[in-house]
């Protein structure tokens, strides 16, 4: 078949005299749309199931009785179908819509959040009467009345179109909302005592085509035309959902969501959409601290980078590199990554780096397995899920993962030690005690399940307890391995914690996938130099400073003392490094006890890239200024170098980018500008497969829509501008520029000149050994339940809680455990127990839950009300508690 050839589930239609192809099965509005004929509507969406309620479709199609007046949005594409959008009597029909939604909602335009960007206005003024009939007085109701926590409505406004009714039942799974009362009287509203509690409920603003429905952040902030904004990826979470950042007088406004048809599909769960605040913060850090007295206090940057790089310094000539240490870096984008990676492994010397802070996955597991991407989801034969609640760490891939099980019918096999929020979409569930997911997964495997999960399956992969090691999860993902054709999605929470293993922030890891060892030679060719050994992870560089052998300390974005999970070795750490240096953006249980404070630009205040869990690198966009003195992450490490008498080799962003795609071998090829084009700009996942080509068409100014509809009205994105990329040095190799009529052949050209300067073929990409197996804890003894520790969407974390908007939804604690475990004690579910470990005793309210293994209690982590972290010792393979009537 040539590349010109007709799609076999092709059919054509006429629309408007012009014949078109569409796609067997589409409805006759989208397939219009795609061939630029826009029909208007208010109900219809294209990532929700169609419903033909607000009729401001109809159009006139050919039937045995001649043209009909019939909805575009519900009548699917036929074989020679005629379609007529633009005739007196479809003109009509559309003055008639328009008049009679406009009999009751209010003329307040000048005053409502949607005025500039509201279908409602633009439509009327395209297609309405130009006046109306109606004289009579116009609904009034109470306005604006409380949704959820971050979403109000204006009754008045709603147009009844069911868009975010539809959105809560069938995407979200949250049908909190519904049509109340009949005629006239008809509202959506929430039912008695259940709010609108929902992870998503921000969407349902996004996506109503009036201003019915307001975000409780944004509203009356700002007006569109006031508004600049840029595309960029949503870094709260590992998903990487794109996003457009709005802001005003340098202060951001909004964040709203892209379609992006791999990752988000145009949603984001509400702490992704409304983490600006954090970044708008009064409590940012604008300028350099330093300790004297027992107090921090301001300083120069000179002075604060002198003082940095004379502790490092003193550690390495005491001690040795090893001596120092750097925990975090997921907070980061790629270049700022790599920069970090350089100074600590080449300049410094140090292996001792880590950014996942004893909550994730070992680097090589992550590294190696075979990826699958968010889109495998949707063909898999099935999906096994063997980590976290993604509903509460990946949210938006709990969207995806539900649409895959109930649209797409794939098998979604659950192994898990309780119920999560995939728990009822799952078609089979194997318990399993904590720790133990290698036995029940070999047991189940054995008994029939095997032959459920077919050829091609994808397993999501994380770490399910903070309370146990990850032995237990990798030893059954090993089991996993050997079916033919299975891929894996990690399931590590953290924003750019895939870009931070890709850029070597990880002991035993170069950046680029690529082990010590295997690349030791070729970075040396490179950087002058590499690590002799592999260093600490995190617990073993807690442990080491505890012990007095860490000289230098840096937290690099990271706060172990409250999100590490063993609050004692995280604080007996920081207690025994000599000299602790925090780069950060806030002030944190950790940054406060450090002796030098480094201030950092946030999101949006400095470009760059991103990696999301599939692999999948896209850009990141700036679009206010830093407070105060704070620096890109990056110019930090360059200044630090610098005093070390070394020299990282890059003057800016894209000379960082054009070294990473010459030196680490998994991101060969990707260069900046083809990150920018048309065909990339959801990403492209890496490595790419040997011989694909990429694309070069550069999109044009208006090319993105907000929220998947150019007519919502929510403003076009002006896309991430490529700046020039200079000609700098790294090492004496030099980094031509980039050609954008050549990029197609540039990033070729560069890995040969890469292997040329090196004197060697680029290293081999790590791959996992599966030989490696995990171990299974003792039982608990009949007085002790083993503790299982979770994270929650809403949490302690520095973003939700420097969110105004956010801070508040971080609810306090319950204590869940089998009915039978309170039954022993005599306690109803909903009473109050005693919580007892080795290292705390508290008071806590305790209720019941049947889908926990006998033994075990459930508790979150670093939320409100009680320091879980306390109650665990990282060192031992599982935790016990007990629990007392007070």
């Amino acid at each position: 078949m040539s590349d010109t050839a007709t799609p076999p589930d092709a059919v054509t239609i006429t629309v408007d005299g012009k014949q078109i192809e569409a796609h067997k099965g589409e409805m006759v509005i989208a397939a219009a749309e795609r061939a630029g004929i826009y029909i208007p509507r208010f109900c219809y969406h294209p990532r929700m199931r169609p419903v033909g309620m607000c009729r401001m479709c109809l159009v006139q199609i050919k039937g045995p009785r001649g043209f009909q007046l019939q909805p575009a949005c519900y009548v699917p594409v036929a074989d020679g179908q005629e379609v007529v959008t633009t005739s007196p009597e479809v003109k009509k029909v559309q003055d008639g819509i328009l008049e009679f939604l406009l009999v009751n909602h209010p003329l307040d335009c000048p005053v409502c959040d949607k005025g500039g960007e509201c279908p409602l206005q633009d439509q009327t003024f395209a297609y309405g009467p130009g006046e109306t009939r109606f004289v009579e007085e116009k609904r009034h109701w109470e306005k604006p009345i409380a949704l959820s926590d971050v979403v109000l409505i204006d009754r008045e406004r709603c147009i009844q179109c069911d868009r975010c009714t539809r959105f809560a039942d069938e995407v979200a799974g949250d049908p909190l909302i519904e049509f109340m009362s009949r005629g006239a009287k008809t509202e959506v509203n929430t039912f008695p005592d259940q709010p609108f509690a929902s992870y998503f409920s921000g969407n349902t603003v996004q996506i109503c085509p009036v201003g019915a429905l307001l975000a409780k952040p944004y509203r009356f902030r700002a007006r569109p035309w006031d508004l600049e904004q840029v595309e960029s990826t949503c870094t709260q979470c590992a998903v990487g959902c794109r996003v457009a950042v709005q802001s005003s007088n340098d202060d951001l406004t909004r964040y709203l969501g892209i379609d992006s048809d791999a990752v988000n599909h145009g949603w984001l769960c509400d702490k992704g959409r409304f983490s600006y605040e954090a970044v708008n913060s009064d409590d940012r850090l604008g300028r350099p601290l330093v300790k004297r007295g027992g107090e921090l206090v301001q300083t120069t940057w000179a002075d604060a980078l002198d003082a940095a790089g004379e502790a490092i310094s003193a550690a390495v000539s005491s001690a040795g590199s090893g001596s120092v240490a750097v925990i975090g870096g997921a907070r980061l984008a790629n270049e700022d990554q790599y920069a970090w990676a350089k100074l600590a492994k080449c300049v410094i010397g140090t292996d001792n780096v880590d950014a996942q802070l004893g909550d994730g996955l070992p680097a090589e597991v992550v590294l190696g397995l075979p990826r699958a991407t968010i889109d495998d989801c949707d063909t898999a034969s099935a999906i096994v899920l063997l980590g976290p609640d993604v509903k509460e760490e990946l949210p938006v891939l709990y969207l995806r993962l539900r649409r895959a099980a109930l649209e797409k019918k794939v098998p979604l096999v659950e192994v898990a030690s309780g119920r999560t929020g995939m728990t009822r979409y799952a078609t089979t569930v194997v318990p399993c005690l904590p720790s133990d997911q290698a036995g029940a997964l070999r047991k189940a495997l054995a008994g029939g399940l095997r032959d459920q999960l077919g050829g091609n399956p994808v397993v999501v992969l994380g770490r399910p307890s903070l309370a146990e090691p990850a032995d237990g999860v990798v030893a059954a993902a090993a089991l996993l391995a050997d079916i033919p054709g299975v891929r894996f999605l990690s399931a590590l929470r953290r924003g750019n914690v895939h870009g931070a293993l890709d850029m070597g922030l990880a002991p035993g890891i170069l950046p680029g996938r690529v082990a010590l060892d295997a690349g030791r030679d070729w970075f040396t060719a490179f950087w002058g130099s590499a690590p002799e050994s592999g260093g600490l992870d995190t617990r073993g560089i807690l442990e080491a400073a505890a012990d007095g052998r860490i000289g230098t300390l840096v937290l690099l974005g990271a706060d172990p003392v409250s999100d590490f999970p063993d609050r004692d070795l995280a604080q007996r750490g920081l207690d025994g490094a000599r000299f602790v240096i925090a780069v950060d953006a806030f002030l944190t249980a950790s940054s406060r006890q450090a002796d030098l404070v480094l201030p950092a630009a946030m999101f949006a205040e400095r470009p760059g890239t991103t990696t999301n869990l599939e692999g999948r690198v896209s850009r990141l966009g700036q679009k206010v200024t830093a407070p105060e003195v704070a620096w890109p992450d990056w110019m930090i490490a360059a200044e630090l170098a610098a005093r070390l008498g070394g020299d990282l080799g890059f003057l800016s962003l894209d000379g960082i980018w054009d070294e990473i795609v010459r030196v680490a071998p998994a991101y060969a090829g990707i260069n900046r500008t083809t990150l920018g084009t048309r065909g990339h700009r959801d990403g492209i996942v890496v490595p790419v497969p040997e011989g694909t080509v990429l694309d070069t068409e550069m999109p044009p100014a208006t090319d993105v829509t907000v929220g998947q509809e150019r007519d919502a009205g929510e403003g076009e994105i002006d896309p991430v501008e490529t700046p020039g990329i200079a000609s700098v040095e790294s090492h004496g190799v030099p980094v031509q520029a980039h050609d954008p009529a050549a990029a197609e052949t540039a990033g070729p050209a560069a890995e040969s000149d890469a292997e040329a300067a090196a004197g060697r073929p680029r290293p081999a990409l790590i791959e996992w050994d599966r030989a490696a197996s995990g171990t299974t804890a003792a039982k608990p003894d009949a007085y002790a339940l083993r503790l299982v520790v979770g994270r929650k969407l809403y949490d302690n974390g520095v973003n939700v809680q420097m969110s105004p908007s956010l801070a508040p939804l971080a609810k306090q604690p319950v204590l869940r455990v089998h009915p039978s475990d309170l039954d022993r004690l005599g306690v109803k579910s909903g009473g109050v127990v005693r919580l007892r470990s080795p290292q705390l005793t508290t008071t806590i309210t305790a209720e019941a839950d049947p889908t926990l293994p006998r033994g075990t209690a459930a508790l979150p982590f670093n939320v409100p009300g009680i320091e879980v972290a306390a109650m665990i010792d990282a060192s031992k393979p599982a935790n016990e508690i007990a629990i007392e009537t007070p």
